[in-house]
């Protein structure tokens, strides 16, 4: 059956009446439906909070604690969409010099589809697309950067260093995957513990999870259909396996936090982990329908999770 619209005062007396969601302050409960959503809170965060038999809420829930998961998932994305940025920026970077440093600074080079690994249809499918859909249309008329503008009207020339600053993150995943083996490798010498494979399933996975991140999608609890490789630090830590299959740091968000492990230096990745363990804390004591292991289990993460400092790449 279709959803039928409900006033602001239908859907708190659906929450209290019909789901036994505690609601002390109807004043307040209408002014978080306004702000956020029925559908972009209740819908997105009750799961943890719901009676798996009943469907209704736990004895005792209440809104705060519906808000508090929230606000937890928004400042959760916002912590690891800062350092998946530092990745994204430090890619772009070792990226566009080493493939100056072979083909130089021309535009052309990077126009020119022998210059990538034109073989095998996987990839001479994302070299046609990245160059003609988007290389070369920032090249030709794409007026949005100042910067670009001014490199192709003052030296008639965009280096790869310059237009890299407008190419997404998904563009730069898709350019390192078909690039020449011997520049993906330049580029993923310079992280400890991973190869030049590695790197591109790893970069990929980022990808999605930097897109959760900025566009506001639940992102404590999402799973990727792909996965990241099996790293040294996943034995390590002795997370448990399904068969072969190891349940937590594959394509969950801990799976992203290994993945920060790696590409991250260690004095950032240590600052993320102090920034995310304090914000896990924090939000134990701010609310009090789950508990932290049920909010850990729920992202992915193995209860020694904090571990991962502890063991070298």
């Amino acid at each position: 059956m279709a959803k039928c619209f409900l006033t602001y005062e239908q859907q708190i007396d659906k929450l209290i009446n019909e789901k036994c969601l505690l609601i002390a302050d109807r004043n307040y409960a209408e002014d978080v439906l306004k702000r956020i959503s029925y559908y972009s809170l209740i819908s997105g965060y009750k799961d943890l909070f719901k009676n798996p038999t009943t469907k209704k809420y736990r004895d005792g829930t209440r809104l705060e604690d519906i808000v508090a998961l929230y606000e937890f998932d928004r400042m959760l994305r916002e912590l690891f969409l800062n350092y998946i940025l530092r990745v994204e920026n430090h890619i772009k970077s070792l990226l566009s010099y080493a493939f100056c440093e072979k083909y130089g600074e021309s535009q052309n080079a990077y126009l020119n589809k022998q210059n990538y690994n034109y073989s095998g249809r996987k990839n001479i499918e994302d070299i046609d697309k990245l160059v003609d859909h988007v290389l070369a249309k920032y090249v030709a008329h794409n007026k949005d950067y100042h910067y670009i503008n001014h490199a192709r009207s003052v030296h008639g020339n965009i280096p790869l260093w310059i237009l890299k600053n407008a190419l997404t993150f998904g563009n730069i995943s898709v350019m390192y995957s078909v690039l020449p083996q011997d520049i993906q490798f330049k580029i993923s010498s310079n992280f400890q513990g991973i190869n030049e494979s590695q790197l591109k399933q790893v970069l990929r996975y980022l990808v999605r999870f930097r897109n959760v991140c900025a566009h506001g999608e639940r992102l404590f609890s999402y799973r990727n259909v792909e996965s990241i490789p099996d790293f040294p630090i996943h034995n390590k830590l002795q997370i448990p396996k399904s068969g072969n299959q190891y349940i937590y740091g594959k394509h969950d968000l801990f799976a992203v936090t290994i993945t920060l492990k790696y590409l991250l230096p260690k004095e950032d990745f240590l600052e993320f982990k102090h920034r995310l363990s304090r914000l896990l804390n924090n939000h134990s004591k701010n609310q009090q329908g789950i508990t932290q292991s049920e909010l850990l289990k729920k992202m992915g993460f193995p209860e020694n999770w904090e571990k991962i400092t502890l063991y070298k790449l």
